[in-house]
């Protein structure tokens, strides 16, 4: 079955380490620069991301991510730069728009903040097969149904989406209209979302019955079909990620005595 996973096997490294590392990266990626709070720290872990990115080959991926966002980033730049209550220092002006120093360096920080967070997800989600993350949370003692709650996440739309299109091409064949003006479509939605929702209840109902035979909820401690591979690199990440964390508080702390 098809899953909505951006994963793609680009065969490095990157694809081979194991996914706990990766989630460390994330925490320590957005934890460093909030607990040392300095822009430039941001901006680091923002150029660390990119050079993880590009060697796994997946940095042209991100660029949906950015775009994504970028019409909220915009927004938040606007608003800050013209509206922040600490507005004081004139910069610039467009027409009756007046923005201000203070407003855009603290809608700069907020930039810096979103744009490190979606990088640092990226190099978790883009280089991660979903189902070894999953199998990764029940390792760690997670409950089997939170995995499988969280590989339900990455089929449910794709496999809508299959049946949508069967149906529609069934429609069709039938003589019905789905393509055309606005009111069309319209006259159409219903026909066409009705037997997408029953199919999807009746999948459910299979998947339900299907995992009750194989012994879903047995009380039995259950094994895995894949050993855990943990390579010399997953070591020293899981052990200097969070060292770094610490000593990104310490920092801290020693800043706020001094």
């Amino acid at each position: 079955m098809k899953t909505i996973s951006l994963y793609v096997d680009k065969g490095t490294i990157l694809n081979k380490i194991a996914p706990e590392s990766k989630i460390w990266y994330v925490i320590a990626a957005i934890s460093i620069p909030a607990l040392m709070g300095i822009r430039w720290a941001g901006i680091g872990m923002i150029a660390v991301s990119a050079v993880l990115l590009l060697y796994g080959k997946v940095l042209r991926r991100t660029l949906p991510f950015l775009g994504v966002s970028g019409f909220v980033l915009l927004t938040v730049l606007i608003i800050q730069g013209m509206f922040w209550w600490g507005n004081e220092t004139p910069l610039f002006a467009l027409g009756p728009a007046v923005f201000y120093v203070e407003g855009l360096r603290y809608a700069l920080g907020i930039l810096i903040n979103i744009i490190n967070i979606l990088m640092s997800f990226c190099v978790l989600i883009l280089t991660t097969k979903p189902s070894d993350m999953m199998e990764n949370f029940v390792r760690r003692g997670f409950s089997p149904r939170f995995g499988y709650v969280f590989i339900s996440v990455f089929q449910i739309i794709p496999q809508m989406t299959d049946t949508m299109s069967t149906i529609t091409d069934a429609q069709r064949s039938r003589g019905m209209e789905t393509e055309g003006s606005l009111a069309v479509r319209i006259k159409a939605f219903i026909p066409l979302i009705v037997p997408v929702i029953m199919s999807s209840l009746i999948n459910t109902k299979e998947r339900a019955l299907a995992l009750e035979v194989r012994g879903f909820n047995s009380r039995k401690k259950k094994t895995f079909l894949n050993e855990e591979v943990k390579t010399a690199a997953d070591r020293y990440i899981q052990i200097a990620l969070p060292v770094l964390i610490l000593a990104a508080a310490i920092w801290r702390i020693t800043q706020w005595l001094a």
